[in-house]
């Protein structure tokens, strides 16, 4: 199968410079060790390891938020709604991290939580990570280094810069579309109609969600909501499913860019788009006093909207 390019490089960059910025201007940006949280209701998707990896799994806390790293199984965590108020909708939470460590509560847990508020079966989806350094300080290390991205070279004769190798994530991939098909396989357990499986991802998440779309052949995404990932164009599948895309123009992500808007509004697939004013980069369901608190609100809209709430008897 031949892998359609959709570049990760920016979205591995989001997550050091997140970091970064987090660290030089925000005093509970510092990263303090955190004991791995009660997981009980994940179930092991079995999709194997992570070769070359040597550590083990390990939890971190920054900005209030838990953050795993070297994760090396990944599993599938459950939020099924009130039986009452279900609708038939099933959505895979992916939350970001720059594929090395995973934000579970700002955008796994509470998106989750909030989904199922509103009737859909959501599932947290633990991915498998790119190896970090073993030890917490070794990973602080790695992270406080600084990564000012060196000057242009100018004049017609400068050498354009040699494309970094893009980074493999075959491992993602698998670990998304077996969560995609135990979600099939238990839908009638978990009360879900399989027509209304959509994917919905943060930062890398939002990379994982349309590298998903671009080059799975298992999953048949009914919607997808790329949520501040990278904006570049595309090359559309014919079949790919609506998609909801929202970035704050204050997201070094964003920088002007409108490709993947456009990838599929030429493609003559359904897309709707929210540019907030402001927000920056991992606000997960929103920061105090930025308009992009309101994307959730749009969100569930516009699943409203195009019957993907709508239940066998009607709205």
């Amino acid at each position: 199968m031949k892998i359609k390019q959709y570049s990760v490089r920016s979205l591995l960059l989001a997550g050091l410079f997140f970091c970064g910025a987090g660290l030089a201007t925000a005093q509970d940006g510092t990263i303090y060790p955190l004991d791995a949280p009660d997981e009980s209701n994940a179930i092991p998707l079995n999709t194997g390891g992570v070769e070359d990896q040597p550590a083990s799994e390990s939890w971190f806390r920054q900005w209030g938020d838990p953050m795993a790293r070297n994760i090396t199984e990944a599993t599938l965590t459950p939020f099924l709604p009130d039986p009452d108020k279900a609708n038939g909708a099933a959505v895979i939470v992916a939350p970001g991290g720059g594929f090395m460590w995973l934000s579970m509560g700002n955008e796994g847990w509470e998106v989750a939580q909030a989904l199922a508020d509103q009737g859909i079966a959501a599932f947290v989806l633990k991915y498998r990570l790119f190896p970090t350094a073993e030890t917490l300080d070794g990973f602080k290390d790695f992270m406080e280094r600084p990564r000012t991205p060196p000057p242009a070279e100018e004049g017609e004769d400068a050498a354009p810069a040699p494309r970094r190798p893009q980074r493999d994530l075959s491992n993602q991939l698998e670990d998304a579309e077996a969560a995609y098909a135990m979600i099939v396989n238990r839908a009638d357990e978990w009360g879900i109609d399989t027509d209304r499986i959509g994917m919905i991802g943060f930062s890398a998440g939002a990379g994982l969600t349309m590298h998903s779309t671009l080059n799975s052949e298992k999953m048949d995404l009914a919607f997808i909501g790329p949520i501040y990932g990278g904006m570049g164009e595309v090359e559309v599948p014919a079949d790919a499913p609506p998609m909801f895309a929202a970035i704050a123009s204050d997201d070094f992500l964003f920088g002007g860019q409108f490709g993947v808007i456009k990838s599929w509004y030429d493609a003559k697939i359904p897309v709707e788009f929210h540019l907030y004013q402001n927000g920056g980069h991992g606000f997960g369901l929103g920061n105090p006093d930025r308009t992009s608190n309101k994307w959730f609100d749009a969100f569930v809209h516009w699943l409203e909207v195009n019957d993907f709430m709508e239940t066998a008897t009607g709205k």
